[in-house]
């Protein structure tokens, strides 16, 4: 298999590729915040973008990389008083040899570093391994006699091994000439301190209900109700599209109907829900009836806390986790549960438990726990 044909780790399926993306949507202070950098010639060698999965971080390190490879050396930071305006946003024209050499992916002077294909395995590796890294250090070796900006993209930064970390953390401090590396994190917490220390950080926020619809149609993707996807996927275009593409609005509805039976379960519509995880094939359908399921005991927990789980994301939802969760003891009670399930169900999953009978125990669950709140 060439590696052209090798699945990309940094893909959403359904969904452009980042270096594809012609807009990044709801993002502007980000990007403000970058060009504000530049502008005044305080262009860090390395900018850690972070926020929630899916909100933009990807498009935005591309975007940054694009800018950066196809803008003279000597635009903008207040070096030259004639040097032309700073782009603003960070836009560089489709047909710019650097915007087609990237499309195409033969940017000599951008490396991409992400989890690699294991020929043994014939998998994609779990990691990002510390030859990855060294990769990267022999390609900005070779290309330093061609002169000009060159850029690093580590996607994500989060799934480097230890010996790999400190790999780029020796990179990171001593960096060579003219180098930008753009580490894209969603658990920033994750990373080596040293790390996060030398890079200036950069924040992503989740993306209002019109912003993720404006993406997603963007994307080519039907947003449907948007405002219930923003809810389930917490503002992640990411996210959205994956609830798209598995009918995940349905799917919640389904289980907002289950629990309104609740404290005395309709069994015949729990078989079902639990069947449907048991379908072949159904990886992707039992994952997301699983992040559902806790998503839903999440907003349990929520609206006892505090009286209110915000907008609606199904049907009759709001009435039926106000009758659930009462109070704030309730609340205690749900986010007790939510915790214990979420382990039984990484357990489960971890074991290759039925799906069935996983799916089928975490209903018997929560209708337990509503049963004795009805006591």
């Amino acid at each position: 298999m060439s590696e052209e044909a090798h699945p990309e780790p940094d893909r959403v399926e359904g969904a452009p590729h980042p270096r594809d993306t012609v807009r990044l949507i709801g993002q502007g202070g980000a990007e403000a915040a970058f060009l504000d950098a530049y502008a005044a010639g305080r262009l860090h060698h390395a900018w850690l973008l972070t926020g929630p999965l899916g909100v933009g971080k990807a498009t935005l390190a591309w975007r940054i990389a694009r800018f950066l490879l196809a803008t003279p050396e000597d635009d903008g930071g207040g070096l030259f008083t004639d040097a032309p305006p700073t782009p603003e946003p960070l836009d560089i024209a489709p047909d710019h040899p650097v915007a087609r050499r990237i499309h195409a992916g033969s940017e000599g002077r951008l490396f991409v570093l992400r989890r690699a294909w294991d020929d043994e395995k014939k998998r994609l590796k779990t990691v990002i391994t510390v030859d990855e890294v060294r990769r990267m250090k022999n390609f900005l070796h070779m290309s330093a006699t061609d002169g000009g900006r060159r850029a690093v993209i580590v996607d994500p930064a989060d799934e480097m091994n230890v010996a790999a970390a400190n790999a780029l953390l020796k990179m990171l401090e001593e960096p060579p000439h003219g180098v930008t590396f753009l580490l894209v994190s969603h658990q920033p917490s994750r990373l080596l301190p040293t790390i996060r220390s030398r890079c200036r950080e950069l924040r992503l926020a989740t993306l209002r209900p019109d912003d993720l619809a404006e993406a997603m149609a963007m994307a080519g993707v039907d947003a449907g109700n948007s405002t219930a996807l923003a809810v389930l996927a917490a503002g992640s275009v990411g996210e959205a599209i994956r609830l798209a593409n598995l009918d995940g609005l349905d799917t919640y509805a389904s289980i907002v109907s289950l629990f309104a039976t609740l404290p005395r379960l309709d069994r015949m519509q729990a078989l079902k829900l639990a069947e449907k995880a048991a379908m072949r094939g159904a990886e992707e359908k039992l994952d997301l009836l699983l992040s559902l399921m806790d998503l839903f005991l999440a907003r349990l927990a929520r609206t006892g806390a505090l009286g209110t789980a915000g907008a609606e994301a199904a049907p009759g939802e709001a009435a039926l986790l106000a009758r659930l969760a009462p109070d704030a003891g309730a609340g205690r009670r749900w986010a007790a549960l939510h915790q214990s399930l979420g382990a039984r169900a990484r357990h489960g999953r971890a074991v290759n438990l039925d799906p069935a009978a996983l799916i089928l125990d975490m209903v018997l669950k929560i209708d337990e726990a509503a049963r004795e709140g009805a006591a």
